[in-house]
């Protein structure tokens, strides 16, 4: 019995994930959220150059023992995953930025737009990774870290510098950056 099913080409589905890509982002730049828009632009100014998660880490390292070693892990995979979007993923694929009218109805919410390529999201990658190596070798961290790399992501879409598939790229790069660094630090028994 074969399979008879009509096969989408790959073309036609890259272009469908595009469209997806620009809807969503289009969604998020007309839905009014006056509470949202200086919190999200606030937060994603302070995931510039990862100053969130060192900070965290800088908390975690005084405590010492398995908190130390989380911040250790996790500041190995922001390295990891910003030097893998910021000199490999950004330089491949050279995605223009968003297109932020001049007319925007909410241009309060905008954070200035990088110069860099838009895709992947590093701050996401680099907040993702962060949460993903902390999270296992200290639990305690993992939900807080988690939800706050989330919103790190979000924030990005929300500020005008990022499409959502920036985003969930970032995310993958950072959650793969995470397992890199915590399969390195086994093999070495760190």
């Amino acid at each position: 019995m074969s399979d008879r099913r009509p096969k989408l080409p790959p073309v036609r589905l890259v272009r469908d994930l595009a469209a997806l890509d620009q809807a969503l982002y289009e969604a998020v730049t007309v839905t009014r959220t006056p509470t949202l828009d200086t919190a999200l632009r606030r937060l994603s100014a302070a995931a510039d150059h990862s100053k969130i998660s060192f900070a965290v880490a800088a908390g975690l390292a005084l405590r010492g023992g398995r908190a130390r070693r989380a911040a250790v892990l996790g500041v190995a995979a922001v390295g990891v995953a910003s030097a893998t979007a910021n000199l490999v993923g950004k330089r491949l694929v050279r995605r223009a930025r968003p297109h932020r009218a001049e007319d925007s109805p909410f241009p309060g919410r905008h954070v200035p737009m990088p110069d860099s390529a838009s895709f992947p999201s590093g701050h996401t990658a680099s907040a993702v990774a962060f949460a993903a190596a902390v999270g296992p070798a200290f639990p305690a961290a993992a939900v807080p870290l988690g939800m706050l790399a989330c919103a790190v992501g979000y924030s990005r879409i929300h500020t005008g510098v990022h499409y959502p598939g920036d985003v969930i790229a970032g995310a993958l790069l950072g959650t793969g950056s995470a397992a890199v660094v915590g399969s390195l630090a086994r093999r070495a028994g760190v």
